[in-house]
Formats: structure tokens, sequence, C-alpha cells
């Protein structure tokens, strides 16, 4: 049964877009990936147009960042996570064995499929509006001009270059997958030391992932070193 708020009708459609190519005989024909390529290309129309209506003030830059920062692994994730698509995923045992229904990355792919089924089935308005309803916390949230929530990498920068003064360096440790699917896993350096390591779809995704990763050791790090220096002021 197709979830309620998918405006799909088409069952066959719906679990085509639900099958990863783990689980298909034919992984051209029989798997989603022709389906999310297709959802993408639908995705930043709808988000890229959205954006140039209501946002008339903003440059190129400012568009594209916050295209970037809604059109991205994690959000996707989530709200394919929100509708309960993971339970409707197909992998093969491989992928099951190692929580691949479970994968941001996966669950991106299979919202994007989704995308594309629905623009299939009723057209670009029926889609716009599934996209902008089920994404619409994250176009509120940069409406309020935060347009890269997500930029870890430049919040890195920052901080990089006010406590040490330098730049970090990230490398790319580790390439897997098919080219349709691959994943990209990179680490985050300072004076050839890591202090963040990250996956993602793209390099640029990695990046980010390591970056956030970063962030989150060098607050702990901040905090201990507060609690060592003042250890009675709680």
């Amino acid at each position: 049964m197709i979830p309620k708020p998918i405006p799909l009708r088409n069952e066959e459609l719906f679990r085509l877009a639900m099958r990863h190519r783990s689980a298909a005989p034919n992984p051209v024909a029989d798997s989603y990936e022709r389906l999310e390529f297709f959802g993408d290309s639908v995705l930043g129309l709808v988000i890229a147009q959205y954006l140039y209506e209501h946002h008339p003030t903003w440059d190129q830059g400012m568009l594209s960042k916050a295209k970037s920062s809604v059109v991205q692994e994690a959000p996707l994730a989530e709200v394919a996570k929100k509708l309960g698509l993971d339970e409707f995923i197909e992998v093969g045992p491989s992928e099951e064995a190692t929580g691949g229904r479970q994968r941001p990355s996966i669950m991106a792919d299979v919202l994007e499929a989704i995308i594309g089924s629905v623009y299939l089935e009723s057209g670009l308005e029926v889609a716009r509006w599934f996209v902008l309803e089920q994404l619409h916390p994250y176009l509120l949230r940069i409406s309020g001009g935060d347009v890269s929530p997500n930029d870890y990498k430049s919040k890195l920068q920052e901080v990089a270059q006010s406590f040490w003064r330098q730049s970090p360096i990230y490398r790319v440790v580790r390439e897997t997958g098919v080219a349709h699917e691959k994943r990209f896993q990179v680490q985050v350096v300072f004076d050839n030391e890591t202090i963040g390591e990250g996956e993602g779809r793209s390099k640029k995704e990695a990046e980010q992932d390591a970056a956030r990763d970063a962030l989150g050791v060098i607050d702990r790090f901040k905090r201990a070193r507060a609690e060592a220096q003042h250890p009675f002021s709680q």
C-alpha cells in the first residue's frame, strides 16, 4: 500500500521506486536508478523556481547556497523517513545485512525516485505540490536568511582561522559503489592529524559531513578544557 501523503496511484511504479539495484534482476530496468535520476532533475527545478520567485533580492550565490542546503542527502533522507519509505525499500541480502534500508543515501535516492514517479503519473504541478509540501520546513528555515544551515565547511574554516590561523585540508580516503551510486569517505586534517571523518554521495557532501564531525570534536575539546580550568563552576 502506498503511504497516503504520496500522490501516487500506480502500485507497480511505487514498487519500482522502492527497489534498490541489489534486489533487482536487471539493475537498469528493475531498480529505482532511472527514476531517481529523473526525480533529481524535477526536484532541482521545483526548488530553484520556488527560490527564484520567493526571494527576488537574492543574487545567484545566495540562491545557489539555499538550493544546495535543501537538495542534499540529509533533508531528503529525513523526509523519506518521515513518510515511512524505509519500510517499503527492497534491498538485496548483502545490503539488508548492513542496514541498507536505513542508509541515508538510499532513503534520499528513493525519495527522488518517488518524485520522478509522481511527475510521470500526474505531471509537474502535482510533483511541485508534493515537493514543496514535504520540504516546507527546510524552505521556511532558509527563508529566514540562514541559506546554508548545513554549511559546516564554512563554519569550520572560521573556527580554524580564528584559533589556529590555518585552513583545514580535506582528503578522499575511499570511494565505493558503482558509477551511479558512488560513496565517498573523506577526512579533514589539521597539521597531519585527522580530526573529522565523513561520508556522502558526492565529495562535497562527504566534506560537509567530515567538517560537521570535526566541529563536534572541537566543541567537545573546548568544553572539556573549560571544565578542567573551572572544575567548580557548575
